[in-house]
């Protein structure tokens, strides 16, 4: 007699970026299986790689390629893939703002955290009074290649990430007459025209990168040696699973 098959339940939510509703059901023993050998590998490749294959595994919704979605999407999808799998609550060990180096443990309840999206951020920008740039987010395999990070990176590295990454992020090039598609112009292409910004353009495309949206969450924590209380703002995948 064969063994029975254990029904497995869905769930459904609605991606940050383009409202689009998906389905989807929690990791099984062979998808954690997959997560931990990653995450014991300590490489990040691998752990991203990971994580691709473990929410394409999960999706049911058909038509959807984890691959080209934004990083906030995917940090999202696999944060509520975890609270299905493992438990609605993850804990965060956070260091205490106020001198730098005592570590608070704290739960978090995942459904709080959520994709913020900064009023200010736009996805076009008016390069002068003739031509405009659109853009899109970079995919998380993009963010891993550039070894992309705005807030930990000095002002130079910024700038030289921000470059790398505007070749793969141009969607459209356009004025009033015409447009350019970027997926019909080559790399060197697409290098030789951002070559061309002067350093206002260039600040319009950072602020683009910095204003994206991003998991984040506010937490309050208690310093046990100082008694002091603080406010700590953790943002992206990593601060949720340290």
């Amino acid at each position: 007699m064969p063994l029975p098959k254990i029904n497995t339940p869905t769930y459904e939510l609605t991606l940050p970026s383009n409202k689009k509703k998906i389905r989807y059901r929690p990791f099984l023993v062979r998808e954690e299986k997959i997560l931990v050998l990653a995450l014991e590998s300590e490489d990040q490749k691998q752990i991203t790689d990971a994580i691709i294959q473990i929410i394409g595994d999960c999706l049911i919704t058909k038509n959807v390629d984890v691959t080209k979605l934004p990083t906030f999407d995917i940090e999202y999808l696999f944060l509520n893939v975890r609270s299905k799998s493992v438990g609605e609550t993850v804990q965060v060990n956070v260091t205490c703002p106020d001198d730098g180096k005592t570590t608070v443990e704290t739960s978090i309840n995942i459904d709080d955290i959520k994709v913020i999206k900064n009023k200010n951020h736009k996805l076009v920008i008016k390069l002068d009074d003739k031509y405009s740039m659109k853009l899109k987010y970079p995919t998380l395999d993009q963010f891993i290649e550039n070894n992309f990070d705005f807030e930990m990176a000095e002002p130079k590295e910024s700038v030289s990430a921000a470059m790398n990454m505007l070749s793969t992020c141009i969607d459209m090039i356009y004025d009033n007459e015409e447009s350019w598609d970027a997926a019909e112009s080559t790399k060197e292409e697409l290098d030789e025209f951002i070559d061309q910004l002067n350093t206002k353009q260039f600040s319009l495309v950072e602020e683009f990168f910095k204003t994206m949206p991003k998991l984040s969450h506010k937490i309050k924590v208690l310093n046990p040696k100082t008694g002091v209380e603080s406010e700590v703002v953790l943002e992206g995948l990593a601060s949720f699973f340290s």
